[in-house]
């Protein structure tokens, strides 16, 4: 893509140039994606929808043109399609029900379809800009990471989110009201689980749809992956909160199958951003493996993992497992570790080949047992918050018809 000679007065979209990162001292290079008429602007004026090359689009965001190093401007190649023409098309089946096709689990894939696979391609051209900003929810100010499909008419800069009802609003004066007549103080369903000031509700999402549907409309501004917004019946949804004197907050939540055909035993995991870096992705992962033994079952995520959820994951199962053969389980085949912890054979597998602790004998997986590597795993003494199974207060329940 040959540089320009001459500065521009106006960007398009598929134009390349060095932007001004945020506080000015990082310069990175960007994509125009979208662009928009400035609001309160006499002359013309316009806002540009940019990508950082080489970053994941969470950092996407709206630039003024001053941000714009136009001494390193480059034109889109003549080939570029605009799509910003073919994303107004399509924006509008983005605000409406889907009944076209359904979204399901916590992924939704093509699988090889042609069909699903096209709308796959518009689905994901529509959701290339986020259409909300940021959210008031509790007392966090929250940047918004990826483009959920609310209603159009709360297609706002910012939207106000009741943390226990979950209830969206577009007005600060509505949200104040909501939040002093607003009866709930916890989620919906059953409190599960209850360690300190950690707290878990079951909440079936077909008995409490309304509030389900709210919770997977306010992950998607979190997930850059497609998940279920409309369709919560076949699915319990595992919510994780932090219990003070004024109610249960929510941290982030997990939602499972009621009968996955799969033997997935997780489908959408998800720590809000302000809950990070705090243990509760594991705490989370940990509490899909308890429930699973519970269920006398052994179990996996949905795949594709993403590149965070592959790492987090990995670490969970390395930590599981460097553990157990620490404490002297050497002599158990990988099933029988498999029906101890509830991981799926192959992530065992997986996971000691990545430690180099597997080797192939007359055809069979065994365990080459590396000291070197549980001691110095040992040592760096890693804490994490995992569920603790005695404060777990879960039996599987009896599936019926009537429950899917």
């Amino acid at each position: 893509m040959p540089k320009s000679t001459k500065l521009p007065t106006k960007l398009d979209v598929g134009d390349r140039c060095q932007v001004k990162w945020r506080d000015g001292t990082e310069k990175l290079w960007a994509k125009v994606i979208e662009l928009r008429e400035r609001k309160k602007c006499d002359t013309e004026d316009f806002e540009y929808y940019v990508h950082y090359e080489n970053h994941d689009r969470r950092l996407d965001e709206w630039v003024g043109f001053e941000k714009f190093l136009l001494e390193t401007y480059q034109k889109k190649s003549d080939e570029t399609l605009n799509l910003s023409k073919r994303r107004r098309t399509l924006h509008h089946a983005a605000s409406e029900p889907i009944s076209e096709f359904r979204m399901t689990g916590g992924n939704w894939h093509a699988s090889g379809d042609p069909t699903l696979a096209e709308l796959e391609k518009e689905h994901e051209e529509i959701t290339k800009v986020k259409n909300i900003n940021k959210i008031i929810m509790g007392g966090w100010e929250v940047e918004a990471w990826y483009f959920s499909p609310y209603p159009d008419e709360y297609n706002v800069d910012v939207l106000y989110i009741c943390e226990y009802c979950l209830k969206y609003m577009r007005r600060r004066t509505t949200f104040h009201q909501h939040k002093s007549t607003c009866e709930h103080r916890r989620p919906p369903g059953k409190e599960i689980y209850r360690h300190e000031n950690v707290s878990v509700f079951e909440v079936d999402g077909k008995q409490a749809r309304v509030y389900c549907q709210n919770l997977c409309l306010l992950a998607k501004l979190f997930l850059d992956h497609k998940t279920l917004y409309y369709d919560t019946d076949p699915f319990y949804f595992y919510v994780v909160c932090q219990i003070d004197e004024y109610g249960a907050h929510i941290v982030g939540y997990f939602s499972k199958e009621k009968m996955s055909q799969e033997e997935y035993n997780l489908a959408c995991i998800l720590t809000f951003p302000q809950y990070q870096k705090l243990g509760y992705g594991k705490f989370i992962i940990s509490l899909s493996y308890e429930i699973t033994k519970r269920e006398k079952k052994t179990g996996s995520p949905e795949k594709p993992l993403s590149d965070l959820g592959k790492i987090s994951y990995r670490s969970y199962w390395r930590h599981v497992l460097l553990h157990l053969l620490a404490k002297g389980y050497r002599n158990l085949s990988i099933k029988e570790i498999s029906l101890e912890t509830g991981i799926k054979q192959e992530d065992i597998i997986s996971t000691l080949q990545s430690l180099k602790m597997i080797k192939c004998w007359k055809g069979q997986h065994v365990i080459y047992v590396k000291q070197k590597t549980i001691d110095e795993y040992m040592k760096q003494n890693k804490q994490f918050r995992l569920c603790h199974s005695e404060y777990l207060r879960w039996e599987p329940p009896e599936q019926t018809n009537k429950d899917m």
